[in-house]
């Protein structure tokens, strides 16, 4: 299975929201042994949720709450994100990380609640420059994978980004060495940690139309997680054809 992952961060709108799923449902149409998945800001799930019922497109949200419901303002339910059809949750991607503090074990529980409720947590982990610059990348790799899915289950389904830091959104890709040898280092960890060889290792990094078909040639690489070249429907669809 061939996953590929549209996390558009803050941008757009609902109305935008809906113009280019429909657009982008006409236009592609995923194979049997491809899933195509969209991350929308909060503000745009019911919007997502609206114009792919029946379409064999899925979508989640980009982030969820350690709770269900309660006094957390700002936050997201993940239950709310399964009453409206949704089936995919990020966990931990960078930019929770970085910006907003977030850690391992407070990802831990929100892995944790999502599997709980049937959805599929995709959990993003990777190194930042410093740590790459200092060859730490593998010992990163495992303290993220160790401590993320510390109270995951092993029989219910999860997906893994592997992101380097340095190469979201910079132009920057790693080699295919580089990406090679991370993804290797996730499944060697998902099999020692006891956890099923089929689980999705996406890469996401700076994904674009012109790299794509050469990264999903490593080992391991199962698809994409897109930022910036997700936002336009020629682009995206470029990468999932790829």
């Amino acid at each position: 299975m061939k996953i590929f992952a549209a996390n558009w961060k803050l941008h757009k709108n609902p109305a935008e929201t809906r113009a280019f799923l429909t657009e982008f449902k006409e236009k592609v149409k995923p194979k049997s042994n491809e899933r195509i998945v969209f991350f929308p800001s909060s503000p745009c799930l019911e919007a997502a949720a609206q114009t792919l019922t029946g379409s064999n497109i899925h979508w989640g949200s980009q982030n969820s709450a350690t709770e269900l419901k309660g006094a957390f303002t700002g936050e997201t339910s993940a239950q709310v994100v399964k009453d409206l059809g949704g089936q995919y949750v990020l966990v931990g991607h960078s930019e929770r990380r970085t910006l907003f503090g977030e850690k391992d074990e407070t990802l831990a529980k929100k892995f944790q609640l999502v599997q709980s409720l049937g959805l599929i947590p995709m959990l993003c982990i990777g190194e930042t420059l410093n740590e790459r610059d200092a060859n730490k990348t593998l010992k990163v790799i495992e303290s993220q994978l160790k401590q993320g899915l510390a109270l995951a289950e092993p029989s219910k389904p999860f997906v893994i980004a592997y992101e380097p830091v340095w190469a979201i959104g910079t132009g920057r890709v790693a080699t295919p060495e580089q990406v090679k040898e991370a993804h290797e280092a996730v499944f060697e960890n998902l099999r020692a940690m006891e956890f099923s060889s089929a689980t999705p290792i996406l890469y996401g990094g700076s994904v674009k139309p012109d790299n794509a078909k050469d990264l999903l040639k490593i080992p391991h690489v199962d698809g994409f997680l897109v930022g910036g070249a997700s936002l336009e429907v020629p682009t995206f669809k470029q990468i999932c054809e790829a």
